[in-house]
């Protein structure tokens, strides 16, 4: 067994080496052609792809920042011009409060002065009523004391100067 490698190596054959020599080179250069070219050009856009997926990543990335910043700030922008319109409308309400009290307060004192003069009508009508009832019941009274018939305008004549003087009386 041993004699036959040995006679193996010492029938080395260079015009076998030379074949496959050049069989190799004819195959590295096929490979070179039809399979290195393809997978370094699909190596090459693998590389490609991964880049630009990369840096869409990074793009996409960055927009989502911007946009929870953008969202963040109108969220800040929402919430005071919502405490605005809040201080606003208590403000509203505050001064409608004011107006609604003030009108109460002029109607009050309107309805008081309209009594007021209601009143001071009512008791200039019953006076008025008062002294005349008081001129007739005079002239009834006169007639039937006097038993005599005064004209009517002469009567209440002196029953309005009477009673002007009775008025006077009272208010000193």
């Amino acid at each position: 067994m041993f004699t036959h490698l040995i006679v193996g190596a010492a029938g080395f054959n260079i015009g076998d080496a030379l074949f496959y020599a050049i069989l190799f080179i004819i195959l590295m250069w096929v490979v070179k052609i039809f399979a290195w070219k393809p997978v370094t050009k699909m190596m090459q856009n693998r590389a490609d792809k991964i880049a630009k997926d990369i840096d869409t990543a990074e793009k996409s990335r960055n927009e989502a920042v911007e946009l929870a910043k953008k969202r963040e700030e109108a969220l800040v922008h929402s919430q005071e011009e919502a405490n605005e319109i809040i201080n606003k409308a208590q403000q509203t309400g505050d001064k409608r409060r004011e107006s609604i009290i003030s009108e109460a307060q002029a109607d009050v004192k309107n309805i008081k002065e309209n009594a007021e003069k209601d009143i001071e009508q009512q008791k200039r009508d019953a006076l008025a009523s008062i002294k005349n009832d008081v001129a007739d019941l005079s002239i009834e009274i006169a007639s039937k004391i006097i038993k005599k018939n005064l004209d009517a305008n002469n009567q209440k004549a002196l029953i309005d100067s009477y009673i002007e003087g009775l008025g006077n009386n009272e208010s000193k």
